[in-house]
């Protein structure tokens, strides 16, 4: 029996884990002291991952894209750290492999309201990394992503599939009277690799 390996992106202490793959691995910038699953410390603004190509069956991002800045400059050179971060989402995905993110969306109120966010993502900002546009091809995006899903959401929606149809139930009853409005975006791709 193949064991399945899950990465969650930004994980801090209580990485996620929305495909129930038997291994989870988690990466933040913030150093983390956790037994139950594999920790790396990675700034991914400055570094590739640390892992090998093709090593996991999904990769997720809980409210952590909008804290990548989409440009910068390091040692004097134009980066662009987001575009970079997708290219090593893809790598470390096995083909087939589901990229899973949830980000607050523009021009939404919560894209803007903590002063980390830098990363704007939009209803369309998908299509730059996505078949059959790959729009971000022109500055260095290498990867291929078929789209499973991609819909706006309630804050929190999406966020625990774990859960058990009826607390699914009755957290989305109570997130539909809190947050009336659909505040966030949430990406669910294939990784294409020939």
């Amino acid at each position: 029996m193949t064991t399945t390996k899950h990465l969650d992106m930004g994980c801090g202490s209580t990485p996620r884990n929305p495909y129930n793959c038997d291994k989870v691995y988690g990466i933040d910038i913030i150093e983390q002291e956790m037994s139950d699953f594999i920790y790396e410390q990675c700034n991914v603004v400055l570094e590739p991952l640390p892992f090998k190509e093709s090593t996991f069956d999904s990769v997720s991002a809980y409210d952590f894209l909008e804290h990548i800045p989409r440009f910068a400059i390091i040692n004097n050179q134009t980066q662009f750290p987001f575009i970079n971060f997708m290219n090593e989402a893809f790598r470390v995905l096995k083909p087939g492999g589901v990229f899973y993110a949830i980000t607050p969306c523009y021009p939404r109120a919560e894209a803007f309201v903590d002063p980390t966010h830098v990363n704007f993502i939009s209803r369309k900002t998908h299509t730059y990394f996505t078949k059959p546009n790959l729009g971000a091809v022109v500055y260095g995006f290498n990867g291929k992503f078929d789209i499973i899903k991609v819909k706006t959401i309630k804050s929190s929606q999406g966020f625990d599939k774990n859960y058990s149809p009826l607390v699914k139930l009755i957290k989305n009853i109570v997130y539909t009277i809190l947050y009336k409005k659909k505040t966030h975006i949430l990406w669910e791709f294939k990784a294409v690799k020939d």
